[in-house]
């Protein structure tokens, strides 16, 4: 018996617990970007469902770039792009009501993995340019140069690894995640330009990129970890 579309499926409804959205996906991880799936037939047949609940999931997964359905062509696979996966996520996170401090773990758990592969076969080009980030932060007395600055710096430690994965997921998050930075970037501009917190930012983010120049993955996560610990009232 086929399955009906039911209007108020949300999205978390829909990929967590939809089977078929759920073999939908299987079917694409199976594929390479630009091959052509089953005609909508074909796949309402072999999943057992309604084409009007096939069309339904097509459309979803569509609108997150995972396919691209042309007209009189078919329906072909796309490679997943962060700012398509980018929406979604702020979308699930706005529906959900999740606080952005909340997110903070995940974004520290990138980082710290980036910081121990970056020690490993760090970017020289990269590894220069969060220096120069940390040199900014030192000599600006612009709040909203400092917080550029930060940003740059840990875009830069996200890519030195080299990792796609990495690089893939923080740039998904990365709206999400420069929220929390600007909300926390709030707590600095009432202090002067010589104020201890913003020493202590300068000084932990250079911890980090020396960190990582030693070559040990262990003391480049342990760097991370100081550097969060350290600025609980601080941009970060």
């Amino acid at each position: 018996m086929a399955m009906d579309a039911r209007p108020d499926d949300s999205l978390a409804t829909v990929f967590a617990a939809d089977p078929v959205s759920e073999s939908l996906a299987k079917m694409i991880r199976a594929l390479e970007p630009g091959a052509r799936l089953p005609s909508e037939r074909e796949l309402a047949t072999q999943l057992g469902v309604s084409r009007t609940l096939l069309r339904d999931r097509l459309g979803i997964l569509e609108g997150l770039g995972m396919l691209r359905r042309r007209t009189g062509s078919g329906t072909y696979v796309e490679a997943l792009k962060p700012d398509a996966l980018a929406l979604a996520l702020n979308l699930a996170i706005s529906s959900s009501h999740l606080p952005l401090g909340d997110l903070e773990s995940v974004r520290i758990g990138l980082e710290r993995q980036a910081a121990a592969e970056s020690a490993q076969r760090a970017q020289p080009v990269l590894l220069g340019y969060m220096r120069q980030a940390v040199q900014t932060m030192r000599e600006t007395t612009e709040r909203q140069a400092v917080l550029e600055a930060d940003r740059m710096f840990h875009q830069c430690l996200l890519r030195a690894a080299g990792n796609p994965a990495l690089t893939f997921f923080a740039d998904a998050l990365a709206d999400v995640l420069n929220q929390d930075l600007d909300e926390r970037s709030h707590r600095l501009r009432d202090s002067t330009s010589e104020s201890p917190s913003q020493a202590l930012l300068v000084e932990r983010h250079l911890a980090i990129c020396e960190a990582i120049e030693s070559g040990d993955p262990k003391l480049a996560m342990e760097a991370v970890d100081n550097h969060f610990n350290a600025l609980p009232s601080a941009v970060h």
